[in-house]
């Protein structure tokens, strides 16, 4: 039987000329999605996101309102959108509305990837039919985000997570999507790239230093989230996102509910079971479904042995040594 052909995300042949030299001359390794990973600009990813990560580097012009989500892969990017899809659009989308955006387009949608959506296969972005602030996302570190972006006013909201919770919800999800197209991997390589910083966008730990510095130096330009610290306190983070962003909450929207309703709406078990989430497909063919497994803190001590948690504390420890960084495991 002939196999359907592979989606989008998978399709490996869609490559200029160009990029297909520029290759060549990069370190590869086994991919996680795809079939190898490259490294470009001191982070792996794979063949058909460089072109696009190169072509929004060219092209994209930042204006100094837009608002641009980061994140390593794999630890409450969807969530983060949809807060802050739903954060910054209340006075024109009030969350009390039946027909709320967020419940009938998936938060992808709605906050789009430049890399992965707007300028992968030579596409040419048309913002014309956004409103200000455009509301964007990526995956890629500082050092590699557009020149405009860093020499902008454009705010940076960057969500990182535990590396163990991390690494499971990166392999589980890079799993599903090879699910009906390739063989899966096994969890003790897929570790192993991991801890060599072989990851989507790693090495994980350079990500997140390099981010976290930056929010350091500049803060009113990076806001630096903790996934466990927004699970365990939703309320007070929401609040100093909306602060960061200059959209804070008034008195009377916190007293007639506001706040609980935006984290009620962008909850899990919300947003997991709309029917846009459970059926239908990313124009790039990902299952919206894929975005959705757990949601929570410390599934990680359903796969690890003790010797990989010890690994990736000694990596974790040594690598932010002194910077102040600490995370929740449980």
């Amino acid at each position: 039987t002939s196999q359907a052909s592979p989606p989008k995300y998978l399709q490996e042949d869609s490559l200029s000329q160009e990029c297909k030299k520029l290759l060549s001359t990069l370190p590869k390794e086994k991919g996680w999605i795809g079939s190898y990973s490259y490294k470009y600009q001191g982070f792996w990813t794979s063949p058909r996101l460089i072109q696009g990560v190169i072509a929004c580097q060219q092209q994209f012009q930042a204006q100094d309102t837009d608002i641009i989500l980061v994140t390593t892969p794999k630890l409450g990017t969807t969530w983060l959108k949809s807060l802050l899809f739903t954060l910054v659009n209340r006075m024109k989308h009030s969350v009390f509305e039946q027909n709320h955006p967020l419940l009938v387009k998936n938060p992808h949608v709605l906050v789009p990837f430049l890399e992965h959506t707007l300028y992968v296969d030579g596409r040419v972005p048309d913002f014309s039919s956004f409103t200000s602030p455009r509301l964007l996302s990526t995956h890629v570190p500082f050092a590699s985000l557009p020149k405009s972006v860093q020499n902008s006013e454009t705010k940076l909201v960057y969500l990182c997570r535990n590396p163990r919770d991390t690494f499971i919800s990166m392999w589980h999800f890079s799993n599903n999507l090879r699910l009906d197209h390739k063989d899966t991997n096994s969890i003790e390589e897929m570790f192993d790239f991991f801890c060599k910083g072989v990851s989507i966008y790693g090495p994980f730990w350079d990500h997140v230093l390099d981010y976290w510095k930056q929010s350091i130096e500049n803060p009113n330009k990076v806001l630096f989230l903790i996934y466990e610290e927004m699970k365990e306190k939703p309320k007070i983070q929401l609040k100093r996102l909306a602060e960061f962003l200059e959209c804070q909450f008034s008195i009377e929207e916190e007293s007639c509910g506001v706040v609980d309703e935006i984290l009620k709406m962008c909850s899990f078990e919300n947003l997991s079971n709309l029917e846009v989430n459970t059926n239908e497909k990313l124009s790039t063919g990902e299952g919206n479904k894929t975005f959705f497994r757990k949601g929570e803190i410390g599934d990680w001590k359903n796969y690890f042995t003790v010797e990989m948690s010890e690994k990736l504390n000694c990596i974790t420890e040594q690598k932010f040594h002194g910077f102040g960084l600490k995370f929740l495991y449980t």
